[in-house]
């Protein structure tokens, strides 16, 4: 038997070596190489997994990590949406602009940096607390996809937040679920200062009567006595012509869509008594009184945070009276009225007064109160059905005055034509005792006349406008500054479908007999006119502030009506972007008789009506109706002496 040897390791390796050319073997080196690139394709993909795209953050609550980049990053400076007192009847929980999140929006979301950049200033941080000190209202907006995240730039933040809140209020008029929607009035609550303190001082409001009478019964006045059947029995009252600021607010407490969310109005009222304020201080004070109250007025509504929203242009306040004693021109002491409509923020506002006027865009007509003021619908419709069944003895009828000092009335030549007429009714108005300035006799002589004439007065309109198609008799109008420019929201464009239109000029010339061209008119065409002006009575009066009609509307209702899709429409322009660049606030008046679709004008027939002359003085239009606002007074010192 062979011994056995042992062989020795390095014999072993030598042998190994030999078999395997001189080199080492590879199996154990070959898996150490594949074990040390798999750990390092681990260790970039966790890398680029979790810090190389930006964290995906639930609607309610950041996670664990991402609440320390927040916390790291100081976001407790980053504003926060309070949506606690916010009203949202009837919307749609799926739109994403309405949709309110905890978190701010994910571009003003800091990003994890690398450390050595920690330091470096974040400009979308001090973008967002630079907003906070602005003074102005932001809102949050819904979060950007997380594939890609747009750049931030200062404009995106200031233009989002208040297209986000117009946006808002336009669609809550596409909400047909909600009886409101897009209907919405929010009211200001207004210092009493400016509105029942005057009412409190009601014997200050005239310098030639005691108003007080004329605020009983919210604003109507005392009830008039129908002794002789003019009337009927309930409805009537003896209400001033200047009360339309008490009549429109108290009418405003009816309205069955006011709300408390200034954020849903389509809206904004301003309860501000301007026609009491400029009454009580139109003689013997000077300018800084006049200005006083529209001054403290404008400062207080520009502090709050819903005119900032629209920079009031969702704003309306209403003065019952002409708006020439808004309008003053200059500084002079001598000038007539105040400044209301030409401060900057006021024209931004709408005012409704009893004359607008046509070269300006921020006033618009509404009806001069009349003596009738239903509770119930059924008031109307018996008031209209007696009208329609009248007896009219009289072809046409004027009540007025003469103004011998001013050379352009045709008062003079409409007296002449009516005396020497056996088909007019005159009744002559002046200084003193006279039918003329008693309710009952005015309205019995509208109520027997086919026609009734409405020259200018002192200034282009006259309550008698509304008290004789009030009536049922048809208005013969001489400029269409007194009603057909004036009163577009109350009135039908299409003007021969109850009036008639007889150019001044044609009058003061000696050119046209009024008897004559009213005679033309055939039984069934003064029928069928008539029958117009009857139905157009609910939208000229104003009804009982205590009450409210079931169906109909009246002035109060198509005025608001009227305004909320005035505002609508530039809250509209606004989100869009739309600007008319090509709008010439001069033609204002042309603009209003535009039909739907409409939006440029061009000459018009009445272009020499409202002409200005070409002297170098832009208003001296705006001149000659201050002053003719001033003479006004004299008819108002004749009006109340009933």
């Amino acid at each position: 038997m062979m011994p056995i040897r042992r062989r020795s390791a390095t014999a072993s390796y030598q042998e190994e070596l030999e078999k395997s050319n001189g080199k080492p073997p590879q199996p154990r080196i070959c898996c150490l190489i594949s074990l040390s690139a798999m750990f390092w394709v681990l260790i970039l993909t966790f890398h680029f997994s979790a810090f190389s795209s930006p964290p995906i953050i639930g609607p309610d609550q950041p996670s664990a990590k991402h609440q320390f980049v927040l916390e790291e990053s100081s976001m407790q400076n980053i504003p926060k949406f309070d949506n606690q007192n916010i009203q949202k009847p009837q919307e749609e929980p799926e739109n994403p602009l309405l949709q309110v999140h905890s978190i701010p929006p994910q571009d003003k979301v800091p990003q994890p940096k690398p450390v050595n950049n920690l330091q470096e200033p974040d400009s979308s941080e001090n973008q967002v607390n630079h907003q906070n000190t602005s003074g102005t209202e932001t809102e949050p907006q819904p979060s950007q996809s997380t594939d890609q995240t747009p750049p931030v730039t200062q404009d995106t933040p200031k233009k989002a937040p208040k297209n986000f809140a117009l946006e808002k209020v336009l669609r809550m008029a596409e909400n047909q679920s909600d009886p409101c929607g897009g209907r919405y009035i929010y009211v200001h609550n207004l210092p009493s200062r400016f509105n029942d303190d005057m009412l409190r001082e009601c014997k200050r409001l005239s310098l030639w009567t005691n108003m007080c009478k004329f605020m009983s019964n919210d604003g109507l006045g005392p009830p008039l006595d129908n002794s002789g059947g003019v009337f009927s029995d309930t409805g009537w009252y003896a209400t001033n012509q200047f009360a339309v600021d008490v009549i429109f607010s108290n009418r405003m407490k009816q309205y069955d869509c006011l709300t408390n969310d200034s954020s849903i109005a389509a809206a904004i009222f301003v309860p501000f008594y301007a026609g009491f304020d400029i009454a009580r201080y139109l003689w013997g004070y000077n300018i800084s009184m006049r200005d006083a109250a529209s001054l403290d007025l404008v400062h207080w509504l520009e502090k709050r945070p819903e005119w900032k929203v629209m920079g009031g242009k969702d704003h309306f306040l209403v003065a019952g009276r002409i708006t020439w004693d808004f309008r003053r021109l200059t500084e002079n002491e001598m000038d007539w009225g105040n400044k209301l409509l030409f401060l900057p923020a006021a024209r931004n506002m709408s005012m409704l007064v009893v004359e607008s006027s046509p070269w300006n865009a921020n006033d618009f007509g509404i009806p001069y109160p009349t003596y009738f003021h239903p509770r119930v619908d059924a008031d109307v419709f018996i008031w209209q059905e007696r009208m329609r069944k009248l007896d009219r003895q009289w072809l046409f009828s004027f009540a007025g005055a003469p103004r011998p000092d001013n050379p352009k009335s045709i008062r003079g030549q409409i007296i002449d034509q009516c005396r020497k007429s056996s088909v007019c009714k005159l009744l002559e108005c002046d200084f003193g005792e006279s039918k003329c300035h008693s309710p009952s006799s005015i309205m019995k002589m509208f109520q027997s006349s086919l026609f009734c004439l409405q020259p200018q007065g002192d200034s282009y309109t006259r309550r008698s406008a509304f008290d004789s198609m009030l009536a049922g008799c048809i208005p013969v109008f001489f400029h269409p500054g007194s009603a057909y420019v004036q009163y577009t929201w109350h009135l039908p464009k299409n003007y021969t479908r109850y009036s008639v239109f007889l150019p001044e000029n044609d009058v003061r010339n000696g050119n046209v007999s009024i008897e004559e061209r009213l005679r033309q008119y055939s039984p069934l065409m003064v029928k069928q006119m008539r029958e117009e002006v009857i139905n157009l009575i609910p939208n000229l009066i104003y009804a009982d502030p205590r009450s409210k009609l079931e169906t109909l509307k009246d002035a109060f209702d198509v005025a608001v009506d009227a305004i909320i899709n005035r505002v609508a429409k530039i809250r509209r322009d606004m989100v869009e972007g739309r600007e008319d660049k090509d709008f010439i606030e001069e033609n204002s008046w042309k603009y209003a008789l535009l039909d739907e679709g409409e939006g440029t004008v061009g000459s018009h027939e009445w272009d020499p009506f409202f002409s200005k002359p070409k002297d170098g003085i832009p208003d001296t239009g705006n001149s000659a109706s201050a002053e003719a606002a001033k003479n006004s007074w004299k008819s108002e010192q004749r009006s109340q002496k009933f």
